[in-house]
């Protein structure tokens, strides 16, 4: 069984900043790609930034420049650093996992989401 975990959202003003954090555990063998995505009232879920084991990251057009995406491989744990946040940033926020189990199965397993709002 995998469980990841996000935690760090909040309400913030337009301007300043939020970390998020990614947690994952269970009976993993490894983890390929991490990756955050986000999804707005009324919106289809986006892709937001994502990091493979090596440490490539690919990001959204509308976050580049603002939001950092990093890993910890040892701990199996990823972060979202959110700076320069934007009224449009405001969503729901989960943290994905592509990964191999214990048992030689390939699994994409999200979090439940934590809310980060941005007001002006």
């Amino acid at each position: 069984q995998v469980q990841v975990v996000e935690s760090g959202g909040g309400l913030v003003q337009a301007g300043e900043s939020l970390r998020l954090s990614c947690a994952v555990s269970g009976s993993i063998l490894s983890i390929s790609a991490m990756g955050w995505y986000r999804q707005a009232p009324g919106k289809q879920r986006e892709l937001v930034a994502v990091i493979t084991s090596g440490g490539n990251t690919n990001y959204a057009d509308s976050v580049k420049g603002r939001f950092t995406i990093s890993r910890d491989n040892a701990k199996k744990t990823a972060s979202l650093q959110m700076n320069s946040l934007k009224p449009e940033d405001t969503a729901v926020y989960y943290c994905n996992a592509a990964l191999l189990t214990t048992g030689l199965s390939h699994v994409d397993s999200w979090g439940q989401g934590t809310q980060v709002t941005v007001s002006s």
